[in-house]
């Protein structure tokens, strides 16, 4: 439960001796005792308000555990911010959860004077909003009123889920409080030139590119040679068949049905990896697939390794953080023409892109591969050079760095 003594404890074992104070000082000596920006290689205090966390697995968690595991791997200090249900700590850090709702399986946070309260008595030296929209519209509010500066990622195309859940006369709103929220923070980080095009088009100011890691070791073409990936690849396609795959939550967003395009296609087996509200839905619609539900770690890298062919269908993704994994793993893609797959796939080097709203043109792609091994393993090699160096560790400088740009422009607009 938020606010429990092995919870605060947490909280002040970040903080020295010196710092600790009571969990809600008044407001008046929290903003005079704020810090000021020392030199550009200290340690860090960043606190991440982050609109998804763990147990729910998606893009914004696993960006917000890698981030939080390379602030630890490198001296800073980190409280996390998020819905609850969540995990106390994470990765040595304190995680303070507030109530939430669920909507379509997804915990969203509600409004709790506990940002504020934990901000001040962590005292960072900057935010972090890890797709803001309802927790995060807090967050840069009570960053604000502290004197923080913050940083924006914007990851979550809500407005675009509003078109895709047939809320398109909410899509225009929900743009105008991104634009407003994101108008707040001192710089947006955008995962794809398409999302930094979008943004800009919504007058979305202070803008920056940074994309997203790989775990090249976890994700390799070795593994398909291991015991545990023939063990599954028999049991998936025992007569050799040419398994595609897909990966993500099951939800009406993601576009999974389309891969209803690949019913009855010779010598091909489709797996589909994930889980969420339209399972069911689509269980009736791909009667042939094999759904294996929910994976992550060593199962997800063995399911990545099992593929042939890797089928991403969302047409609103920001980034497309599956694809760099299936590349990672030696498997070629096959990727809408659209968002953040444009950054991703070049056409006939590591994948096929097809036009987004053709489902003729997607069955061809997939055929175009799966009848040719000797193009899957040369694509498939292509893809594993082309994301191998995207290493977390080398984005997590990245973001570094672009913390203290801001601490930076702050310094000096106060001096």
């Amino acid at each position: 439960m938020v606010g429990s003594g092995a919870e605060l404890g947490l909280l002040r074992q970040s903080l020295s001796p010196a710092e600790v104070r009571p969990l809600v000082p008044s407001f008046a000596s929290s903003v005079s005792e704020l810090p000021v920006p020392g030199p550009s290689d200290r340690p860090l205090r960043v606190a991440i308000v982050a609109e998804s966390f763990l147990p729910t697995g998606n893009g914004v968690t696993n960006s917000v555990c890698r981030v939080l595991e390379h602030l630890r791997a490198h001296g800073h200090e980190a409280v996390v911010i998020c819905p609850g249900p969540a995990p106390q700590a994470f990765a040595g850090f304190p995680v303070v959860s507030v109530p939430s709702f669920s909507y379509r399986q997804f915990p969203v946070g509600i409004p709790s004077s506990r940002v504020l309260r934990t901000l001040s008595a962590f005292r960072p030296d900057i935010v972090h909003l890890a797709s803001p929209f309802v927790l995060g519209a807090v967050g840069v509010t009570a960053a604000g009123q502290l004197g923080v500066p913050t940083v924006a990622v914007f990851q979550t195309d809500v407005p675009a889920f509003a078109g895709r859940h047939r809320l398109g006369a909410l899509a225009s709103t929900a743009w105008r409080w991104v634009r407003r929220i994101h108008t707040q923070a001192d710089l947006t980080l955008a995962p794809s030139s398409s999302a930094m095009d979008e943004l800009r088009a919504h007058a979305v100011p202070r803008l920056a590119l940074w994309q997203r890691g790989v775990d090249s070791d976890r994700f390799r073409p070795g593994r398909r040679e291991t015991p545990a990936v023939r063990e599954l690849r028999q049991r998936l396609a025992p007569n050799g068949e040419v398994l595609v795959g897909y990966v993500g939550r099951l939800a009406t967003e993601k576009r999974v049905q389309r891969l209803a395009a690949l019913n009855g296609m010779e010598n091909v087996r489709l797996v589909i990896a994930g889980d969420g509200p339209h399972r069911k839905t689509l269980e009736r619609s791909l009667p042939g697939a094999t759904f294996l539900g929910w994976q992550d770690g060593e199962d997800l890298a063995d399911t990545f390794a099992a593929l042939d062919v890797f089928v991403h269908t969302g047409t609103s993704e920001t980034f497309g953080q599956t694809l760099q994994e299936a590349m990672a793993s030696g498997v070629p893609v096959v990727a809408p023409a659209a968002g953040g797959p444009l950054d991703l796939v070049t056409p006939g080097t590591n994948g096929l892109l097809y036009a987004p709203e053709d489902d003729a043109d997607l069955r061809n792609c997939v055929r175009a591969l799966a009848t040719d091994p000797e193009q899957r393993r040369w694509m498939g090699a292509a893809g594993r050079v082309g994301v191998q160096l995207n290493t977390w560790d080398l984005l997590g400088d990245e973001l570094i760095e672009h913390y203290r740009s801001v601490l930076r422009v702050r310094a000096v607009a106060a001096s």
